[in-house]
């Protein structure tokens, strides 16, 4: 199986990604966890990618993903398409989504993270809490253009954890028994939720833990 976790910065989206591989390694799951190829470009050059730069970073995400042959698990700690929606926000390019989007349908599952976890600083690669909203947004928007559906996942540390291995549960319970449907939140296009575009995660958090019970 092959799951990406996305979000807008500072939502765990790492945490989240290592305590899943724990879990799974835990379980005697052989797994591949992918970093984040932005991450590792802006500590080697330290300083954020141009515009021309973005591809070949989105272009490396994706190999990385291809590459990872003979897993159990493969985890996915971003993917090209959060490329696509900076290179969309910060440089007004929107060349990168069809690419981007057509590497995240090769995922088994998407997992998004809320913007219930307050934001942390971290070096060159975050540009602030003003951001999140609208990169969430843009987020959601390109999941569903795509037709691809999506978990959002809420909560603090274990809590997070458990929310998205009940996602993972119900993805492959519903994969095995497709007759038996999901018991999580899942917006392709064409069924989203009324609130979708609402920033409240409090109110998000509530649709979210109802679709759980």
């Amino acid at each position: 199986m092959k799951i990406s976790i996305l979000g807008a910065e500072s939502t765990g989206k790492t945490e989240l990604t290592l305590r899943l591989a724990g879990q799974f390694e835990a379980n005697g799951k052989r797994v591949c966890l992918i970093p984040e190829v932005l991450r590792g470009w802006c500590i080697s050059h330290v300083r954020t990618p141009r515009q021309d730069e973005q591809s070949g970073i989105a272009q490396e995400q994706a190999k990385r993903v291809h590459e990872a042959l003979g897993y159990d698990m493969v985890l996915a700690d971003t993917t090209p398409l959060m490329i696509a929606i900076y290179s969309d926000l910060l440089f007004d390019d929107r060349s990168l989504y069809d690419m981007a989007l057509e590497h995240q349908r090769s995922f088994d599952l998407t997992l998004v993270t809320g913007l219930d976890l307050p934001w942390v600083a971290d070096g060159l690669q975050r540009d602030g809490p003003h951001v999140r909203e609208p990169v969430d947004a843009l987020l959601r928007d390109a999941l569903a253009q795509g037709n691809i559906p999506y978990h959002v996942v809420y909560g603090s540390d274990a809590l997070r954890t458990e929310n998205a291995l009940k996602c993972i549960a119900s993805h492959f319970k519903h994969a095995q028994n497709p007759a038996s449907p999901p018991q999580v939140s899942k917006t392709p296009a064409g069924n989203r939720w009324l609130c979708e575009r609402c920033s409240d995660p409090e109110c998000e958090h509530r649709l979210f833990t109802s679709l759980l019970l």
